[in-house]
């Protein structure tokens, strides 16, 4: 039988609202994936809807996509990239990396949505030096049939292949999905779980009916399996799952509480690399 997520709904302020499904009691993980926000979609009035100052990360990898709006990001490797919907950012966080994300006004866009992830780096990989790769939309390998459009943002699924920097199996799609396509039937390896996430419409697996802020969740050496009820937006995401137990602590992910503990001292010391021209910071939560 599937299962499935709900994201549970939150207010950053300011009425900027996110879906949280990643991690949940019933499953912290899919694949490597160990954290997924849906955020808005928020009107964009002044640009100035979405102000995440200057965080830490560790052992882990950041993923951003945008369906709309426009964000620059800016870290201690001193890039500073503005992403705009269909294009990904890619930030290996490994020993340390600080970043700030900060939404902008365009006229093209009249609200900001899009889905943020975390994926969680192999035990050996974990202390790896920060890096960011940013995907420009013509840079995503795509794959169309009828009513059917697949862009894979990292890793390998049907026979295509991201050039996105991974560092362990796994897979993550953006799919858009009309209700006049055929049945989805998509086989996952037996080292291979999946989810599949509504962003926008509804869709049908398996006899059950699932709207936006769901996950359905696919164990490994099943398919994915789902027909459109509606025109769709849906994310896929999974892999092989994680070895070891992660700990999670605010934007810290790691193998051990020694790693968690070491960058919270770090953090509170002002020891991480800074941002160029971010004086402001959050602090370590009490």
């Amino acid at each position: 039988m599937t299962k499935s997520l709900i994201g549970h709904s939150k207010d950053l302020g300011d009425n900027f609202i996110i879906r949280r499904v990643l991690p949940a009691l019933e499953k912290r993980s899919v694949g490597p994936f160990v954290f997924f926000d849906h955020f808005g979609p928020v009107p964009v009035v002044t640009g100035e809807e979405l102000v995440v100052r200057a965080h830490p990360h560790i052992g882990l990898a950041t993923i951003t996509f945008l369906y709309d709006g426009l964000i620059t990001h800016r870290d201690s490797l001193e890039v500073e990239m503005d992403i705009r919907p269909n294009e990904t950012n890619w930030m290996v966080a490994g020993s340390g990396i600080v970043h700030s994300e900060r939404s902008k006004f365009d006229p093209k866009y009249e609200v900001l949505e899009g889905i943020q992830t975390w994926i969680a780096l192999p035990k050996e990989k974990e202390q790896i030096p920060p890096s960011f790769q940013h995907l420009s939309e013509t840079e995503i390998p795509m794959m169309k049939q009828k009513g059917l459009t697949f862009r894979l943002l990292g890793g390998k699924f049907l026979d295509l292949e991201s050039s996105a920097v991974v560092h362990s199996p796994l897979f993550y799609a953006d799919i858009d999905i009309k209700m006049d396509a055929d049945q989805i039937e998509w086989q996952l390896s037996s080292e291979e779980e999946a989810g599949l996430y509504i962003a926008r419409g509804a869709i049908e697996s398996e006899g059950e009916s699932y709207a936006v802020g769901s996950m359905v969740l696919f164990e490994k050496g099943t398919k994915v399996s789902f027909k459109a009820k509606q025109n769709s937006r849906l994310m896929l995401l999974g892999g092989e799952p994680l070895k070891e137990k992660r700990h999670l602590y605010w934007n810290f992910v790691a193998t051990s509480q020694e790693l968690i503990d070491s960058a919270k001292e770090r953090w509170v010391k002002d020891e991480f690399p800074k941002v160029p021209n971010e004086t402001d910071r959050i602090p370590l939560p009490n």
